[in-house]
């Protein structure tokens, strides 16, 4: 299965970096609004709250499995408005990327590309609540990377392609 992810190429190298995307896939989702659409008319607009996190696993082969954890709440008067938490995955293939691009290709790049998808799930299924769309900002990643890597590097841990917001 390793061989087949990766497309073959017609370069002379057959040690060239190369990167694949094979699938995206929503691996879990959720959404919960205890009162329903029903907001008091003059109550102030919701609080957002919004998480992030990424994870990464082997899945065999030359195959990496990246998970965007998104968490976003909506609160009003101390009340959920609505809850909506998913887990974006995708299958990458990679082959022959050295160690320090592999880390920011995990940590950057593969969220990047989860993320138009996680916020097209998080505004269907907010519309389909009876609530108006709510798009995910633009996040980071790269950001988000460096901060990770500063944080392990002052604890003394090496260095995670998974990284997290608040």
């Amino acid at each position: 299965m390793a061989d087949e992810a990766l497309p073959p190429t017609d370069q002379a190298d057959p040690n060239a970096p190369q990167f694949a995307p094979q699938a995206v896939y929503l691996k879990d989702v959720s959404f919960e609004a205890p009162i329903g659409p029903r907001i008091a008319p003059n109550s102030a607009n919701p609080t957002i709250n919004l998480n992030l996190n990424t994870s990464v696993s082997d899945i065999g082969g030359d195959m990496k499995e990246v998970v965007l954890t998104v968490r976003v709440e909506a609160k009003s008067a101390d009340k959920t408005v609505w809850l909506v938490e998913l887990q974006q995955a995708g299958a990458f293939g990679i082959r022959n990327v050295p160690a320090d691009d592999m880390q920011r290709l995990l940590g950057i790049f593969c969220p990047n590309y989860l993320l138009p998808y996680a916020r097209e799930v998080i505004s269907d299924l907010l519309t389909k609540g009876g609530f108006p769309p709510f798009l995910l900002p633009p996040v980071n990643f790269e950001g988000l990377f460096q901060q990770a890597a500063a944080r392990a590097q002052q604890q003394g841990q090496p260095q995670s392609p998974a990284a997290s917001v608040n």
